[in-house]
């Protein structure tokens, strides 16, 4: 009932400001476009602004607790969204608690506009809100499986955790291709590189997000995997042309804007070969207007990475500056990590610009007609995320127990057999002594249950001597291979005589360079669900039918588009 009395009181409060007059049943019910642009008629020009900035916060000691600087933007200047950082969440009761009283704040401004609260919830790898959530195999995954049900049950299941919580947008799903495989920011947050199996199952996963009411948003458009640069300290620099993008990267975001996704987060990456030329897409009038917008005919919210991320910063000279370009590039949304001082030069910048710049603020005014227009299809009606969390059931149904069954069985479909051997099923009598070695605790927790009499042993990566040495009193090794850095340990193992089975987790793309292993199965994140799926398929006892989502035994670097 609270949030039905706070989207009524919001309805109420429109009629009395708006120069028209509409009946209740109309604010109830009508059209968000019109609704918005009436709205924003009456908003002053600090209003407006405010509606374009969403902020992380600190808490008290990092934590989910509020803390005053970001209540003061809430209350003083009713900005439009919060963001939900992993060092907010580990306490995710506390968290729902927090998020009731920013909306609680929100809904007390004069327009009784509702906050966006977002998070980076892709599955998998990415995990921002932990706590009590849901361990999920992740989108490699969803591409190994490739069934367009599991991307959209995975949506649902996810949605509904954070809906739960009071979070209604987030910044999922990753639809980046794998296209360079040294990339070390996208890997295995990417469905894979086949860029229309990336777009169905892209969308397949927003609407399982919007049956929850949660808000999709589709990223890092215009894509991020053909670099291995990561944004945060760099701004990667792609040789890729508009036709290659177009034919390639673009491909996910053509399919998902026609299935009528309503938000796009844009990256910090440049693409000289472009009409944008050395500026980052995220800054680039020609990437979102030119082409998000008018070729691609994108109506949603547009939102940037976030800015105080080195490939905006460093490319506009500060953070006041990469502001003022994000929104008039065209963005809708600036996305900061931390809270800026109220009176910091981020909002002195804007507010002047939008004085003295009549196309800057027609810009500013038309985004936030289109971040009102998003909230008001989303966070009013029967599927909207409650504004005001119930902690009892945040309590109760964390992680969610019909989700925690989908994730096991999604990733029982995935789990792939990539170096096929004759010791599998690897039933124990075959194995001999086993040795359990890697460096996730759960690797051996599941290992231990398949194997009761296995040896456990956590190696050092600089140590590949002392893994020798354990392994010499084993007739099988099961290894546990998840990043680059395993590589020169499992090495070590080469000349030992031993049987040799490799565990992948995460990306695969590291068994290119251990071609001689005796055996070698992949799953597709840390997840308790991935593990028990992985170790079932060595035993014999689920069939190993998922599919390598991108092409081993190939040269990891993409080389530039020469158009």
């Amino acid at each position: 009932m609270k949030k039905v009395s706070v989207i009524k009181g919001w309805a109420v409060l429109l009629l009395l400001l708006s120069a028209k007059t509409f009946s209740l049943d109309f604010y109830d019910s009508g059209n968000p476009e019109t609704l918005s642009a009436d709205l924003v008629e009456n908003m002053t020009d600090e209003q407006v602004l405010a509606q374009t900035l969403m902020f992380g916060w600190r808490g008290i000691t990092r934590g989910s607790q509020p803390d005053p600087l970001i209540l003061d933007w809430i209350v003083r200047r009713h900005i439009g969204g919060v963001k939900v950082f992993g060092w907010n969440t580990n306490n995710t009761l506390e968290l729902a608690e927090t998020i009731g009283i920013f909306q609680t704040e929100a809904v007390k401004g004069p327009f009784h506009i509702p906050l966006l609260v977002a998070t980076d919830q892709e599955g998998g790898w990415i995990r921002h809100v932990k706590g009590s959530t849901s361990q999920t195999p992740g989108n490699m995954a969803l591409g190994a499986s490739g069934y367009i049900m599991d991307a959209y049950w995975s949506g649902y299941y996810i949605g509904r955790e954070l809906a739960l919580l009071g979070i209604n947008m987030n910044f999922a799903p990753v639809v980046d291709l794998y296209t360079n495989r040294d990339s070390v920011l996208i890997g295995p947050r990417s469905f894979g590189v086949d860029p229309v199996q990336a777009g169905i199952l892209g969308a397949a996963f927003m609407k399982g997000h919007h049956e929850t009411g949660v808000i999709a948003t589709a990223k890092h458009y215009p894509g991020h995997g053909d670099t291995a640069l990561d944004s945060h300290g760099v701004l990667p620099q792609m040789g890729s042309s508009f036709d290659m993008l177009w034919e390639r990267e673009l491909v996910p975001y053509r399919l998902m804007i026609r299935e009528g996704v309503s938000a796009i987060m844009t990256g910090h990456i440049a693409f000289p070969n472009t009409p944008a030329g050395p500026v980052p897409a995220s800054l680039s009038s020609w990437f979102l207007l030119d082409m998000l917008r008018d070729r691609m005919g994108f109506k949603g919210v547009i939102i940037t990475d976030d800015l105080r991320m080195n490939g905006a910063v460093l490319s506009a000279g500060n953070l006041s500056l990469a502001a003022k370009q994000a929104l008039a590039a065209g963005n809708d949304i600036v996305l900061l990590s931390e809270t800026p001082y109220l009176y910091d030069a981020i909002w002195t910048r804007l507010i002047t610009a939008m004085r003295q710049e009549p196309d800057f603020r027609s810009r500013v005014r038309d985004a936030a007609r289109r971040i009102i227009a998003v909230k008001l299809k989303y966070l009013r009606g029967e599927k909207a995320v409650p504004l005001i969390p119930d902690l009892k059931k945040v309590e109760t149904n964390l992680p969610d127990p019909e989700g925690t069954a989908f994730f096991l069985d999604m990733a029982a479909r995935s789990v792939t057999l990539v170096k096929e051997t004759a010791l599998f099923p690897l039933t124990p009598e075959k194995a001999g002594k086993i040795l359990l070695t890697g460096q996730h605790e759960e690797f051996f927790r599941i290992g231990k249950a398949a194997y009761p009499e296995a040896a456990v042993y956590r190696y050092a990566v600089t140590r590949g001597a002392d893994l020798a040495w354990q392994a010499q009193k084993a007739d099988t090794v099961i290894f546990c291979l998840s990043k680059a850095e395993d590589v020169q340990a499992l090495k070590a193992l080469k000349d030992l005589r031993k049987r040799v089975i490799v565990l992948s987790i995460l990306s695969p793309v590291y068994l290119d360079e251990v071609p001689w292993v005796d055996g070698a199965i992949a799953v597709y994140s840390y997840a308790r669900s991935s593990f028990i799926a992985g170790f079932s398929a060595i035993l014999g006892r689920i069939p190993a039918e998922g599919t390598l989502p991108f092409p081993l035994n190939e040269p990891r670097w993409s080389p530039p588009y020469d158009s």
